[in-house]
């Protein structure tokens, strides 16, 4: 950026922070806001892809993570017995330096990078959204939920599924819709020799684990099921056991091991398409607030922090918000676009209960193509 420029970032999750810690890099002044008065992160653990990692090294956590969580090389395809079938590629140009896959802790990478944001000169406001946006000339003037009035520069919409920002720019754009499938997560003991991620394919559903850390691994499942209501936290582990019941292997362990005190998540799987331009004047959709998929590639994080890396590219050296904002447009759309649609399409296979092959192709295809430079 050729002056200070004055941004509102709105979301304190990976694609508000990511931006935070980019743009405070050019020298702009940032506020970031979350609407959560703690800023806390539900959830269990998020795999991640070698591009993830990538834009992780270029952000300046990738060590960190790689210390504290896996990182490691391919995916392993098993039977519902857990005998391997096939193995995955996790392709990433040699000279990015880091690994193919890894996984995480939601919580640990929160709090990661929540304490880059705290040391880089970020102000950080909590319990706060916004209420009202104002295209200015160059500008936008913005009315808080705490009624107070401030122009910014730039206001970067990274709120998420059910962004609050994406709802003033486009009110009439689709909304979050449920994609046929629920997700289940757990975390479990890492078993000695479980040193990849694996994938269990051929049995009723879709069933994943990444390990986490040296002592402990990650578990999702993918249900097919018609949209039903909350399920009480007494029968979680009841149903998560009869989900589990034709599997072997690990998996088998992991059932066994379920009680009512086990961490298990069960979420429904909502997206939406939003067509181009994710930005109005001089604001900003990134991350799930623009182009929210379902996590069969493993993605969201990584095309959150790239958003973020992209955006500070095309700010750096221009005085024209909104011109950076279409160049960010070219170079992000079609990439993002690859990972929601083919995220789509396996979702379609796993429910039609297609062979692993045909789902391991789309997979396959994927990865390749997000191993590209961004």
């Amino acid at each position: 950026m050729t002056k200070e420029r004055q941004v509102l970032v709105v979301g304190g999750g990976i694609a508000g922070m990511a931006t935070t810690l980019m743009l405070r890099r050019l020298g702009a002044q940032v506020l970031l806001i979350d609407l959560d008065p703690g800023w806390r992160v539900y959830g269990a653990g998020i795999t991640i892809t070698g591009p993830t990692l990538r834009a992780m090294k270029q952000l300046g956590i990738y060590d960190e993570v790689a210390a504290q969580a896996y990182v490691g090389q391919g995916i392993r395809i098993c039977d519902v017995q857990g005998q391997p079938i096939d193995e995955v590629a996790t392709p990433i140009a040699p000279d990015a330096g880091v690994a193919g896959c890894g996984g995480i802790m939601r919580p640990l990478l929160h709090r990661i990078m929540s304490a880059h944001v705290r040391e880089c000169g970020a102000q950080v406001r909590l319990g706060l959204t916004v209420d009202v946006l104002t295209d200015q000339d160059n500008g936008v003037q913005v009315q808080l939920s705490d009624g107070s009035e401030h122009r910014f520069d730039l206001v970067v919409g990274a709120d998420g599924l059910f962004s609050r920002v994406r709802q003033l720019l486009f009110p009439q754009a689709e909304k979050p819709r449920y994609m046929g499938q629920y997700v289940w997560r757990t975390v479990a003991p890492r078993p000695r020799g479980l040193d990849q991620r694996h994938f269990f394919l051929g049995g009723p559903h879709k069933v994943g684990l990444t390990p986490v850390s040296p002592d402990a691994m990650y578990m999702f499942l993918l249900e097919t099921s018609a949209q039903r209501g909350h399920v009480p936290d007494a029968d979680l582990a009841p149903q998560l056991s009869r989900l589990l019941a034709s599997y072997g292997g690990p998996l088998r362990e992991i059932r066994e091991s379920l009680s009512e005190n086990s961490p298990i998540i069960v979420r429904p799987l909502e997206a939406f398409r939003l067509p181009r331009p994710w930005s109005r004047g001089n604001t900003l959709l990134i991350g799930d607030a623009a182009h929210p998929t379902t996590p069969q590639l493993a993605s969201g994080a990584g095309l959150a922090i790239e958003d973020a890396l992209v955006l500070a590219e095309e700010l750096r050296g221009t005085d024209h918000v909104a011109t950076a904002l279409q160049r960010f447009m070219q170079r992000r759309y079609e990439r993002c676009q690859l990972v929601v649609e083919n995220s789509f399409e396996i979702g379609n296979r796993e429910r039609a209960g297609a062979p692993a092959g045909e789902q391991t192709e789309i997979l396959a295809r994927s990865l390749a193509a997000l191993a590209e430079d961004i």
